[in-house]
């Protein structure tokens, strides 16, 4: 929810060099959005298998609404959804929507992940704030990640994606004429923060397609 003077994340969680990543098999799908997001979580969900990685989203929604919208997106999905709770382990095939009034963080326990919840001031005039979630996901997650930015009005997540990049993370943004409002995928895309600029209807296969390169290349190397 909106609320108070613009914050930005940098008096929230502060700015640090991405912690060294461990060997680990597991990946993670950052997905933030905002106005018109929550049907496009629904498409892009319900495209995905139900081993697929394990997902964490922010998605700009009121306190009340976001457990119904978990329930939803959990009878739609093959994946197991759930509103997130905090220091819930982050497993694959799962996915994790934060609380509509608390910032949803990615904290790193050994070579395990798990989701912490802070009630702390809104970001971008946001709680959950994209940016929160993106720049713990950049700073613990680092190459192991896949940032998603969709539909929303505004800027949050942008900074946030453009972090996860130089962390190493693929990232990719929802095209404007898919979106509602381009107005936070828009301005990753103008940052340079997007590698890849995809309609709703191909974000899935995007990401599959992504996820299966990573896999050849660690295989590889």
């Amino acid at each position: 929810p909106q609320a108070g003077p613009r914050r930005r994340v940098d008096a929230f969680l502060p700015p640090a060099a991405p912690r060294r990543v461990l060997r680990t098999t597991d990946r993670i799908v950052a997905v933030g959005a905002s106005t018109g997001g929550t049907e496009a979580i629904r498409e892009l969900l319900g495209a995905l298998p139900p081993d697929a990685p394990a997902i964490v989203i922010s998605q700009h929604i009121p306190a009340a609404f976001s457990k119904p919208f978990a329930e939803r997106m959990n009878r739609s999905s093959a994946m197991a959804v759930c509103e997130a709770q905090d220091g819930q382990y982050i497993l694959p095939g799962h996915v994790y929507i934060a609380p509509g009034d608390r910032h949803l963080i990615v904290e790193r326990d050994g070579a395990r992940y798990r989701c912490r919840l802070n009630d702390g001031p809104p970001v971008n005039r946001h709680r959950p704030s994209v940016d929160v979630m993106f720049r713990s996901v950049a700073q613990n997650v680092g190459p192991n990640a896949i940032g998603v930015l969709l539909t929303g009005m505004g800027d949050d997540g942008a900074r946030g994606l453009l972090e996860m990049l130089e962390a190493g993370a693929c990232t990719i943004a929802q095209d404007e004429a898919s979106s509602v409002v381009w107005g936070m995928p828009g301005a990753a895309v103008r940052l340079g923060a997007a590698q890849h600029v995809v309609p709703l209807n191909l974000l899935a296969r995007e990401l599959l397609a992504m996820l299966a390169e990573r896999s050849r290349n660690r295989a590889v190397g």
